[in-house]
């Protein structure tokens, strides 16, 4: 059994004969985070990881800075904005090739801007609507 030390300022109190107060608050606790996955087709699915992604090409203005920015390959980010674009009527990302030096660069469409801003809205009204279910269970965490 481990032996008490009279350093803490806890025991060192009680052996000076001082009182010791207990407080019962507890630091609020952050609410566990939900993560929303639209199925947009039986294939594709709209996830946190591509509205994170078109925001970064709409930052950075490249796809390539965007994949840098993810810690994903610039090959992986392609696939996933080929696959958006491919799945809306309407492209969600343009590119236009580099010139002499290479180095192409990458924009929003109006449509892209709009996906990537009701997706987030929808995590927002998700995480709304059952956030008192959240803080139930982040009451009974550990």
């Amino acid at each position: 059994m481990p032996r008490l030390s009279s350093r803490t300022p806890a025991l060192a109190a009680l052996a000076r004969g001082d009182s010791l107060s207990v407080s019962l608050y507890r630091a609020p606790m952050s609410l566990p985070p939900i993560f929303l996955r639209v199925k947009l087709t039986k294939d594709v699915a709209l996830g946190p990881g591509k509205a994170a992604l078109l925001e970064h090409v709409e930052q950075t203005g490249s796809i390539s800075a965007a994949a840098r920015a993810m810690k994903m390959s610039y090959r992986r980010a392609w696939l996933l904005i080929d696959e958006l674009n491919t799945c809306f009527r309407e492209p969600i990302v343009e590119t236009a090739k580099g010139g002499k030096g290479g180095g192409g660069s990458a924009v929003l469409t109006p449509m892209g801007v709009q996906v990537m801003k009701r997706f987030r809205a929808m995590e927002a009204k998700s995480t709304k609507a059952i956030k008192a279910d959240l803080e139930a269970l982040a009451d009974h965490l550990r």
